[in-house]
């Protein structure tokens, strides 16, 4: 059976335990490696808070020797807004026209799939695994209801993750997360400007002190006499 390749876009601003979660449960769960891509000019979100470069460090930080998890800085590299389908067709022409390419979408977003550039020939070039929070899954009424060409598009695509392998493009499916992820970055954000400690256990130490080192989000880098720890 050939590889799944894994692909998880996003901002990442910044990388946090919950980005890694479902990182490490879509690994573990399809025996794939995962190819985590900070976008360098996200079309469909305002002015990053951290600029492209540190976001792609801090994720490097933040999967240092993890196994399975692999960051890919290629749409830093291209000019111009990071869409998705350009990734993919430069995915599709780096692993060829046989690997079941996959791109990973929060649950929400699939609502709103029909506002992506081109989203029609995603399809044609990778499967599309929609990552759905505990309790909610992705209802096809609701689907119907609220995005009805999305639910005409997706609603012959549907099928299991573990289906996902049998074809290099043209399907959709759910991955339920069994635990319920608290961390978001906008009130990781709040956190980290509001400067309050518990900000800290939403990011691995490295990506931490990386904040506080270089201020970012309204950090300070102050230290704490007591165990010459980030405070």
């Amino acid at each position: 059976m050939t590889p799944l390749i894994l692909c998880y876009g996003g901002t990442f601003d910044p990388v946090h335990t919950g980005h890694l979660a479902i990182a490490r449960a879509v690994r573990d769960a399809l025996h794939a490696d995962v190819h985590l891509l900070p976008a360098a000019d996200p079309p469909h979100k305002g002015p990053t808070h951290a600029d492209a470069e540190q976001r792609a460090r801090m994720l490097e930080l933040a999967v240092d020797g993890e196994a399975g998890l692999i960051v890919d800085r290629r749409e830093l590299r291209r000019a111009g807004p990071s869409y998705t389908v350009d990734t993919l067709r430069e995915l599709r022409a780096e692993f060829g026209p046989h690997a079941p390419l996959v791109w990973m979408v929060g649950g929400d977003s699939v609502f709103e799939l029909d506002t992506w550039h081109q989203w029609r020939q995603l399809f044609e070039l990778a499967h599309v695994l929609a990552i759905a929070r505990p309790g909610a899954p992705i209802e096809e009424a609701a689907l119907a209801a609220r995005a009805p060409a999305v639910h005409a598009e997706l609603a012959p695509r549907w099928c299991l993750p573990a289906q996902l392998h049998a074809l290099p493009a043209g399907g959709f499916a759910e991955f339920r997360l069994r635990g319920e992820r608290p961390e978001s970055s906008t009130e990781l954000r709040r956190r980290i400007a509001a400067g309050e400690p518990r900000w800290k256990a939403w990011v691995a130490p490295a990506v931490a002190r990386y904040i506080a080192d270089h201020r970012l989000y309204g950090a300070d880098a102050f230290t704490s006499a007591a165990d010459g720890g980030l405070v």
